[in-house]
């Protein structure tokens, strides 16, 4: 039998999964808690594999298909966001609040960034005449202004 550790959800989290899972006729189960879990401890819009890792040691057993399933069904449920940019590999956003996400080319992270109402309701009187949004989604794409350690390294070797 596995060993079961002690990584349990936060209350609020852990009622919100259930009754989200609960008005699509699922039940919680252990890999969905881990896996959502793991997505609220570090909001930095992992992909599959990466959330596989994460939970891996604390679920030996469980299998990539398995994460990819669970995954699926947490966006299902509408409580974590597919987020897909150009080709790369779908990342997960547990951040359900309305937001755009700025990807940075040079490192291929994944950032969160607050859209004010005010802006997110400009945005929708663009639309044409007689249309309403239920959803938005808004991507920035670019490379950070200030200079890491490693490009003002690569320069200066360079010149």
């Amino acid at each position: 039998m596995a060993t079961r550790h002690n990584h349990a959800l936060p209350r609020a989290a852990k009622d919100l999964l259930d009754g989200a899972l609960a008005r699509h006729g699922l039940r919680g189960t252990r890999h969905r808690e881990l896996i959502f879990g793991s997505l609220l401890a570090r909001r930095d819009h992992p992909t599959a594999e990466e959330v596989f890792v994460r939970v891996k040691a604390m679920a030996p057993t469980i299998s990539l298909a398995t994460v990819y399933n669970c995954l699926e069904t947490l966006v299902q449920c509408g409580l974590v966001r597919a987020v897909n940019h150009e080709r790369d590999a779908t990342r997960y956003c547990p951040n359900l609040s309305e937001h755009a996400h700025f990807h940075d080319r040079r490192t291929g992270r994944i950032y969160d960034v607050d859209l004010p109402e005010d802006v997110v309701e400009r945005l929708k009187e663009l639309l044409p005449e007689g249309y309403e949004a239920d959803s938005l989604e808004l991507n920035f794409h670019g490379r950070s202004a200030v200079k890491s350690k490693e490009t003002v390294g690569a320069a200066a070797a360079s010149a």
